[in-house]
């Protein structure tokens, strides 16, 4: 879920400089002392917290890694006192900035806690993934195309396909340069891949005919060319409901935000 740490290794850093900061002076603590850098103490709890939040889980923590991190928080300790020493933990930018990622980890810790609360369960994605299946359909298109900026453009085109030119030749000519130098040709796909206005027309078509009228979209004037459709068998359910899942918790997550800041009071 470290994917949600906005600010991320930056964030960590500053992140990581309050925790050890957090330790100074606990001489009574219940944590075990790590180690002390000119009095101040470093516990062996913020050792473990530093092991478990920068390792993937189920990695081994051997005596070098700890080694390591440990020499890692001394060095960290040992600058955060010359830091302070200078007396830039009282320049208004440092704190302000000290400041503004304390308040985005506890954000990012809100968001995380969310989304492990709002998980969708099998039932809603099996839904979802039935409906997107229903929506995609189980024919896949092979088409080709010429895209223009000017309508005229397209028409003239037209015109000349209907006099016998081929369309792979006129092709050449194409804004789409990836599939200019293929004739047109867009491979295998299915509907759901294209634009609306694009998919809409290709559905009309039958095989080896050619859109007698531009087709408009955002990227400009198509001409489209069906040259053959096949049945495909849709997508494996658990082959992909772990990026269902992922993708539903994001869309549910942006609402859940975005009904939020629709309700705060701003003024």
């Amino acid at each position: 879920m470290k994917q949600y740490l906005t600010l991320g290794a930056a964030a960590l850093v500053l992140a990581l400089t309050l925790t050890a900061c957090g330790d100074k002076n606990k001489e009574g603590s219940a944590s075990k002392v790590l180690v002390k850098v000119n009095g101040a103490v470093i516990s062996s709890d913020t050792l473990e917290w530093l092991l478990k939040e920068q390792l993937p889980p189920g990695t081994p923590v051997d005596e070098a890694l700890r080694s390591k991190a440990r020499d890692h928080l001394i060095q960290r300790e040992t600058l955060l006192q010359a830091a302070r020493k200078s007396g830039l933990d009282k320049d208004e930018a440092v704190k302000r900035r000290m400041e503004y990622v304390r308040d985005e980890q506890l954000v990012n810790a809100y968001l995380k806690d969310w989304m492990e609360k709002n998980k969708a369960d099998d039932a809603k994605l099996k839904a979802e993934f039935d409906k997107r299946v229903a929506a995609a359909g189980d024919t896949e298109y092979k088409a080709r195309h010429i895209l223009v900026d000017k309508e005229e453009d397209a028409k003239a085109i037209i015109a000349k396909l209907q006099k016998g030119a081929k369309f792979a030749d006129l092709a050449k000519a194409s804004k789409d340069t990836g599939s200019a130098v293929t004739g047109g040709d867009l491979g295998w796909a299915r509907p759901t891949t294209f634009v609306p206005e694009f998919a809409a027309a290709l559905a009309t078509l039958e095989k080896g005919k050619f859109t007698l009228e531009p087709v408009k979209s955002q990227f400009g004037f198509h001409v489209i060319q069906l040259d053959d459709t096949r049945k495909t068998p849709g997508p494996d359910f658990e082959s992909v409901k772990g990026q269902l899942a992922q993708g539903l918790q994001q869309e549910a997550l942006q609402a859940y935000i975005k009904d939020l800041v629709a309700k705060a009071k701003v003024e």
